[in-house]
């Protein structure tokens, strides 16, 4: 049994981390810019985002009206946005791996009776999630769902569009033109009512006679401790089910691994009412068809609307289109919030003075200290002698510094950059690292990186399609000692 948070609620906590590292400022001014001129392959690319389609086959195998489309959508992609929403896991708020996310879904225009075509988003698997890094890539358009399987999909361990992880029929949290949706969506404007549009780009209408309502049962079923959109359940269903091509029916909610309820929306018995969602008859799984499940966007909190009312966090601090979403009435600031370089040399006790240490032609050395005194200490160091306190302070900086967990949660989300930078802004561009926990931890994210270049390559991992079965023997012809090696 896993031991419960001694000091309250950790998801405060988890998801400040989350904000602070995953989605650095620069990475969401440099996608913003690229995209705001139209080049979207290029914000994918400073969003960590790989690209696996080709808009031009899909012109020729579905179409132009449906490659349109996707061109359309990708233009108003901010690939920064979806990072920010897409799901994590704890304990360090990674990307969840392995996901295959339906961001979009195209209607079949093919002449074989083809599938639909999904826009998906993928993550890599655990072992291979350096960089953070996410793949964009299109699912579907055969009778056999498999036809751009090729591209990106015999790597993935599960290359199909999760049921649960979707936004398909989320799209403010992905798309710059749906934004604005995501105030209501989230429940942030106080409306039960069913707001937002579904998966097509007409606006959904309520229901006659108001939005759908939440049966009081339903909040009784729910454990305690789940932070749960319970508000917004019985909307979010209804845009399920219309998705389905239904008005009514049931859905099933997935509360964490284990927790699940099975849900009915239905209509007023009088008539005059609107839609109610209760506990449905039977358990999950009931039926011979497995009712849809709420996407996991709609089942909880949004993060960021808990963090703002919880006053964890300040609108600034948060992406530019969730401010203006969430706080219509925010002004985003005009400047970068990255920490300007401190230029003021750190104070050091040596020797009952007070020193400064500071960067020379690039590189942390002590100030008051000459040359001569520097290399006669560092000779009685490699003596096993005791060193001055400034060399004690620059070794500890290079070996353990006190910025060590801020870089080491940079790496793990992929921020290379912003590592590098706070490296450097302590220990000078052109220092040479000595051996330590800084040293092992850059150097443990560039073989994490080659593990990821591997994948991606196909060269390293399971994976169908890597392994190709050699010619077949007719069964009437023996086998011979020499054909063994072949074998």
């Amino acid at each position: 049994m896993l031991t419960r948070i001694a000091n309250g609620d950790s998801r405060p906590s988890f998801w400040l981390r989350v904000r602070e590292f995953a989605v650095p400022p620069s990475m969401i001014e440099t996608a913003t810019a690229r995209r705001s001129v139209g080049d979207w392959a290029g914000a994918c690319a400073a969003a960590g985002v790989d690209v696996d389609l080709d808009v031009r086959s899909l012109a020729r195998t579905h179409g132009q009206e449906l490659a349109a489309q996707l061109r359309a959508d990708l233009r108003q992609l901010a690939p920064d946005l979806l990072r920010w929403h897409m799901p994590r896991v704890a304990p360090d708020g990674l990307l969840r791996p392995g996901l295959t996310i339906a961001l979009a879904k195209y209607g079949a225009t093919g002449p074989d009776g083809a599938s639909p075509v999904h826009l998906v988003a993928r993550t890599a698997p655990a072992w291979a999630d350096a960089g953070q890094r996410i793949s964009l890539a299109l699912w579907g358009g055969s009778r056999h769902g498999s036809r751009f399987a090729a591209a990106g999909a015999s790597r993935h361990p599960h290359p199909h569009p999760h049921p649960r992880f979707r936004l398909d029929l989320h799209r403010h949290l992905w798309d710059a033109r749906r934004t604005d949706e995501l105030r209501m969506r989230s429940g942030a404007d106080g409306h039960d009512g069913p707001g937002g549009r579904d998966a097509s780009d007409g606006p959904d209408g309520p229901p006659a006679g108001g939005g759908p309502v939440l049966d009081p049962a339903v909040r009784g079923a729910v454990p305690p401790g789940h932070r749960c959109a319970l508000s917004r359940w019985a909307p979010e269903a209804a845009i399920v089910l219309r998705a389905e091509g239904r008005s009514t029916g049931a859905v099933t909610v997935r509360l964490g691994s284990r927790g699940r309820l099975a849900l009915e929306l239905v209509t007023d018995p009088d008539g005059l009412g609107p839609p109610g969602l209760r506990l449905a008859a039977g358990p999950p799984g009931a039926n011979i068809v497995a009712p849809p499940v709420l996407p996991d966007a709609a089942t909880w909190e949004l993060p960021d609307l808990d963090l703002l009312r919880t006053g964890s966090i300040e609108a600034d601090r948060l992406h530019p289109l969730v401010a203006s979403a969430l706080v219509p009435d925010h002004a985003p600031p005009a400047f970068s919030r990255a920490p300007d370089r401190p230029d003021r040399p750190r104070l050091v006790e040596c020797r009952g003075e007070q020193h400064r240490i500071g960067l020379v032609d690039g590189v942390l050395a002590p100030l008051d200290h000459d040359p001569a005194e520097i290399r006669r200490e560092e000779l009685l160091v490699a003596l096993t002698g005791t060193p001055l306190p400034c060399l004690r302070v620059i070794d500890e900086a290079h070996r353990r510094p006190e910025c060590l967990v801020g870089v080491r949660e940079r790496l793990d989300h992929g921020d290379i950059a912003g590592a590098l930078a706070v490296v450097e802004q302590l220990l000078g561009p052109e220092a040479v690292l000595r051996g330590g926990a800084l040293r092992d931890e850059l150097e443990a994210a560039a073989q994490r990186r080659i593990t990821y270049g591997l994948y991606r390559s196909e060269l390293i991992g399971p994976g169908p399609g890597r392994l190709y079965p050699g010619p077949s023997r007719p069964s009437d012809r023996r086998s011979h000692p020499r054909h063994t090696q072949a074998r």
